[in-house]
Parts: C-alpha cells; structure tokens; sequence
C-alpha cells in the first residue's frame, strides 16, 4: 500500500471518526480503513457510471438498426 496525505474539513473528518469508532463486524476500524473503503465505492460507482455512459452511446449510435432488427423479430414471433 502507499500512503498518501489529505486534507478534510471538520465535519467530514468527525463522520469518519464516528464511523471507524462504530466499526464493522464488532471491530473498531482505522480512519484510513475508512477512507479506503469509501474511495473503493466511490471508484466502483464511478467506473460504473462510466460503463453506463459508453454503453448509451453505442446503443444511440446504432438506434435506428436496433429498432428495424427489434420490429423484424417482433413480426417473426406474430406469425402463426
């Protein structure tokens, strides 16, 4: 692991402390426990987000064909 220097503010400091006192599992946890955990959530909704993003593109870019190769399927499954 590396470690690295922040600055937070009062506030935000105080909610890690309370959240490492109150731990996890009936632990204790490290601030830097803490903060490593809520940038890990952090990077997986970011990552997830940025998953999402490029997905909508490609389904935009190729709308129009998706929607002929979706009402093609549709009429095959209707006929009797």
């Amino acid at each position: 692991m590396k470690t690295i220097a922040i600055t937070v503010d009062e506030p935000t400091l105080k909610g890690i402390v309370k959240v490492a006192a109150r731990g996890r599992g009936g632990r204790r946890m490290s601030r830097s426990e803490v903060v490593r955990i809520a940038l890990h959530e952090f990077l997986d909704r970011w990552n997830a987000r940025e998953r999402e993003e490029t997905e909508r593109q490609i389904l935009a870019k190729h709308r129009a064909k998706l929607e002929k190769q979706l009402d093609a399927a549709v009429k095959e499954q209707a006929r009797p």
